[in-house]
């Protein structure tokens, strides 16, 4: 209580009573809680006074307000608190210049210590009426607010940024105190008033563009609901996959409008109906948990992908070789076996243990098809040769493995069959890794597979004695030639692997999104733009009658029309853009009530200064 700043003669008790009257004794947010329980008893908030009208917070009017009875003298009052900057503008009375500059080093002094400023204002309304004209507001002080981060928010930011996530604060807070919690949390200070969004000539010596700007920059203050849902979509337009954390009814629009919308726990039901993913316990550290095994998922998705057209192209390319240029006969059962034991070791990839990217993956079907061709193209390499050393000289009878009668011998299609499953499945191994392969153990299923595939391969090779197939075991001689030969084989893949990265990434460096903190070149910005437009043609196109929401159609489209029409309510806009992207909307009656009228409140003020 004792930095509590007074600008009038009411002593900082009374200030205090002041904010509480003005504050729910009932579902309180975490201020009116803070400012109730400041009391030496709660029940001061309300004792002595009947409530005649309580306006809650709402992200537009950024303050509360409370019209009372005091039942000592029986006259009708108001006080308000909120946002100093607010709270200044609405006072009409004893607000001489010295008042204004001492609030801002107030405010400021507040900010650099990391203390949230909450100003209060009292008046009189001499009608003794609810919608009776007051005396004006006065300025009585202003409130030290606490609110810091929760103990785990600094770690999950620096988790977040090590996995490559740029994260940014969008606070309607004051800026000062916006680049102090950006300080503590480590993710910069390299912040600006969302009113800058608004206002391309004040860029000079900042950035080239808005888009340019929303990419440098750490985060925004003072930021209303249509500032984050032009951040989201200016990141989106400029290709990048773009999460949102909300709680309020305010950051509806922009959850929908994100790619991935995240409702913290206690969020209002707008904001719930509008993400995607909604948090039961407080903290975002699970949003972390969300991140890597997503990436997990992703990694044994792609290196299933990966692997699965390698083996195809692998096959084909090989056997049509060796039918085609060699008039090799192999026989189709063999293949049938080759592909059930094959599809029985890829299954275990979806419970492997991957290492997770280190930064934000995407789907690149060139990517994987490159990697496919090179893979698949020296499997069938390693085949074609083998076969030829077999078939064009005598390297191998020379090491005591004895001789085929002709190149279509029954034996010589059991050494080519597991010549063909061996190194066809040891790929999994390296397509698995991102270093070399022997540095990520796989798990235990995918080992136990990969030995039980090889057994039943290698005795098949040894002992079969199938007429119906024209197959003849070839001897432990020739199996031990086999498997020294695909190791041999093996081991350069994971250079091969490593100069496959190394190629893709110089590609995909030109082609890649703005990096944020990073200037962005005018090349980038025309690309992303023909991808934003790509993916907007495509989500027109989508197919209405499917029963599944288009994620495209809700990812572009729903702000089209609004970017050329006037401005709705925005109580009716935040429903009709959630609803547009196939997610339903349930919102409580009153809570949208008061967010459309406080819009209107603000819409008539607009107004009337424009006609004065």
């Amino acid at each position: 209580i004792d930095s509590i700043k007074q600008y009038s003669d009411v002593s900082t008790e009374d200030i205090l009573l002041f904010s509480a009257y003005a504050s729910r004794v009932e579902n309180q947010d975490a201020i009116d809680k803070s400012v109730v329980e400041s009391l030496h008893d709660i029940a001061l908030a309300r004792q002595g006074i009947e409530v005649l009208d309580f306006v809650p917070f709402n992200p537009v009017d950024k303050r509360t307000q409370v019209t009372y009875r005091r039942l000592a003298d029986n006259t009708v009052h108001r006080a308000s608190k909120g946002m100093s900057q607010i709270i200044q503008e609405l006072c009409t009375r004893d607000m001489t210049p010295e008042v204004e500059s001492q609030l801002a080093a107030d405010v400021d002094m507040f900010a650099q210590r990391g203390l949230r400023a909450l100003a209060v204002a009292e008046e009189s309304v001499p009608s003794g009426t609810v919608d009776g004209e007051g005396t004006g507001f006065r300025l009585i002080g202003l409130l030290p607010i606490f609110d810091p981060p929760r103990h785990d928010t600094k770690e999950t930011i620096e988790r977040a940024i090590d996995l490559g996530v740029h994260v940014k604060m969008i606070t309607g807070d004051q800026l000062a105190i916006a680049k102090e919690t950006g300080r503590d949390l480590g993710m910069g200070d390299t912040m600006y008033k969302a009113s800058i969004l608004n206002k391309p000539d004040e860029l000079a010596g900042i950035a080239d563009s808005v888009d340019e700007l929303v990419l440098r920059a750490d985060g925004f203050a003072g930021v209303y609901p249509e500032h984050k849902y032009e951040i989201v979509e200016r990141l989106q337009n400029l290709g990048h996959m773009v999460a949102m954390t909300g709680d309020g009814v305010n950051d509806a629009p922009a959850l929908a409008k994100a790619n991935v919308g995240v409702a913290v726990a206690d969020a209002s039901d707008a904001a719930r109906s509008a993400a995607d993913i909604v948090l039961t316990e407080a903290g975002l550290s699970t949003i972390i948990e969300a991140f890597i095994h997503s990436r997990i998922i992703f990694q044994r998705m792609r290196n299933y992908a990966i692997y699965t057209c390698s083996v195809t192209i692998r096959v084909v390319t090989t056997f049509s070789i060796l039918v085609f240029a060699f008039k090799f006969d192999f026989p189709p059962f063999l293949v049938l076996i080759l592909a059930i034991i094959n599809d029985g070791t890829m299954m275990t990839i979806s419970t492997d243990l991957v290492k997770p990217s280190r930064h934000p993956n995407s789907w690149n079907l060139k990517e994987i098809f490159s990697y496919a061709i090179v893979y698949g193209s020296y499997l069938t390499l390693s085949t074609l040769v083998f076969f030829v050393v077999i078939d064009k000289t005598n390297f191998f009878q020379r090491h005591g493995c004895k001789a085929f009668t002709n190149h279509n011998d029954f034996s010589l299609h059991s050494v080519i069959y597991l010549q063909v499953s061996i190194l066809s499945q040891g790929l999994i191994f390296v397509t698995r890794s991102q270093g070399f392969f022997f540095t990520e153990r796989p798990s235990t299923f995918l080992m136990l597979a990969f030995v039980i595939a090889q057994f039943v391969a290698t005795i098949i090779t040894v002992y079969a004695n199938w007429g119906f197939t024209h197959i003849t075991g070839a001897g432990w001689h020739w199996a031990g030639a086999v498997w020294i030969w695909d190791i041999v084989w093996f081991i350069p893949l994971d250079f091969v692997k490593f100069g496959m990265a190394g190629v893709i990434e110089r590609f995909a460096v030109a082609r890649s999104p703005p990096t944020p903190g990073e200037p962005v070149t005018h090349e980038q910005v025309e690309l992303a733009r023909q991808r934003t437009r790509m993916s907007m043609d495509a989500a027109q196109s989508v197919n209405r009658i499917s029963t599944i929401p288009s994620r495209g159609a809700s990812y572009y489209a729903p702000n089209l029309h609004d970017h050329v029409s006037s401005r709705r309510n925005f109580g009716s806009r935040v429903k009709q853009m959630i609803t547009k992207s196939g997610k339903n909307l349930t919102m409580d009656s009153n809570e949208l009530r008061r967010l459309q009228s406080t819009q209107a409140q603000a819409a008539s003020r607009v107004l009337g200064g424009n006609s004065t």
